[in-house]
């Protein structure tokens, strides 16, 4: 059988989401462009040791994985070379189905649509157990390839797994019996014998079907909850002042660097009860 490697491009130890100081919630200890240069040396190591494909992981801040998409675009349009297929996999860190930054599973992947990734997933997190719910949310979102790799149960006491091989592939069974997989293995306490026996497991079980129609073939949007703009939702009132070419106060404020004055017209659109905020920065 042929074997592919991915390259795994991490979440890092930064946040660019969430601020690492309790005193200041504006701080924070890394900058997009940083993030973005540091991902690009990562992909091109990966490149240069010949993986067949870029998987960014473990995704628990949604800001990070687009400098890491971006890092990808980058790369590839630096070097000319044929750009390799990307996957992209969100961690949940509860059963509440957040991400740490707090975005829904939906909410993600709407977030991150726009990369057109070879599969989207669910990775590391709860057990398969405890996961299903909401890879199915993804599942239903996505009209691509999706994938999963739990880890092998929640961690003990003492920091280990208790999920034996059978357990493990018995519960991904689950997925599987119900047509939901399409990629499928193991993370954290997970071993080659876990490995072996979700595949003797699920061997016989047809993947899943690509949906010929979209779910939701409407707009779609995201903040930490996705929007989904269905008829049933009726008038969506948009705040355009978040925008360069809309407003020429929100321009010469971000021209000038002033940030918390540039946020007082986002908050000034929201209190009139705006739906929805239209950030813009291509400008002259």
């Amino acid at each position: 059988k042929p074997r592919f490697v991915a390259g795994a491009v991490g979440p890092t130890s930064r946040t660019l989401s969430v601020s690492p100081s309790v005193e200041d919630p504006s701080f924070r200890n890394v900058t997009w462009d940083e993030l973005v240069e540091s991902y690009v040396e990562q992909i091109g190591g990966l490149v240069d040791g010949g993986v067949d494909l870029l998987m960014i992981e473990t995704i628990f801040d949604t800001q990070n994985a687009k400098a890491a998409i971006f890092a990808v675009d980058e790369y590839f349009e630096r070097t000319k070379k044929e750009r390799l297929p990307v996957m992209l996999s969100a961690t949940i860190v509860d059963n509440s189905g957040r991400t740490l930054s707090g975005q829904t599973i939906e909410a993600f992947y709407i977030s991150v649509k726009h990369a057109k990734a070879f599969t989207v997933g669910i990775n590391c997190a709860l057990g398969a157990a405890q996961m299903k719910k909401f890879y199915k949310m993804l599942c239903d979102m996505n009209t691509g390839w999706c994938h999963v790799y739990p880890n092998a149960g929640l961690p003990n006491a003492m920091g280990g797994y208790d999920e034996d091989p059978e357990i493990f592939s018995t519960n991904l069974y689950d997925y599987a019996k119900d047509g939901l997989l399409n990629f499928v293995g193991g993370c954290c306490g997970t071993f080659p014998s876990h490995i072996k026996a979700l595949a003797d497991k699920v061997k016989e079980c047809k993947p899943r079907q690509l949906p010929e129609l979209p779910k939701y073939p409407v707009m779609q949007l995201s903040g930490l909850e996705p929007c989904i703009l269905t008829p049933e939702k009726g008038f969506q009132l948009v705040g355009e002042r978040c925008n360069l070419m809309g407003s020429a106060k929100f321009k010469k404020l971000v021209d000038a660097y002033k940030w918390d004055e540039a946020m007082e017209v986002c908050l000034a659109q929201c209190e009139k009860h705006a739906d929805i905020l239209d950030f813009n920065f291509d400008s002259d």
